[in-house]
């Protein structure tokens, strides 16, 4: 099993930058991907970014070019950039891992952080 907890959240003015942190624990040689998450107020839940084991990143149209994720395997720590912060950005951004089947089980699972909140203000 996999455990996540985000940090680096808080408040930021527009234009502002911040760099989320996502500490992976437990099986995390079975982690193929990771990717962040976030749920604005009123809002569902949306894809930010993601990463693959071979680097491979994925990211939402809307913060393409502002937001770089990467992954630190030595550290078991994922990563998401945030410049050019808008108020648009304001939600809780979850972190989110994937494990490959046959490796610490059977099938393959999907872990969540408890999310950690970004307020921007303008």
């Amino acid at each position: 099993q996999v455990q996540l907890v985000e940090s680096g959240g808080g408040l930021v003015q527009a234009g502002g930058s911040l760099r989320l942190s996502c500490a992976a624990s437990g099986d995390t040689i079975c982690i193929s991907a990771m990717g962040w998450y976030r749920r604005a107020p009123g809002k569902e839940r949306d894809l930010v970014a993601a990463v693959t084991s071979g680097g491979s990143t994925n990211y939402a149209d809307s913060v393409k070019g502002r937001f770089t994720i990467s992954r630190d395997n030595a550290k078991n720590t994922l990563y998401l950039q945030m410049n050019s912060l808008k108020s648009e950005d304001t939600a809780v951004y979850y972190c989110n891992a994937v494990t490959t089947p046959g490796c610490g089980g059977p099938y393959g699972m999907d872990y969540w952080g408890k999310g950690t909140l970004v307020t921007v203000s303008s």
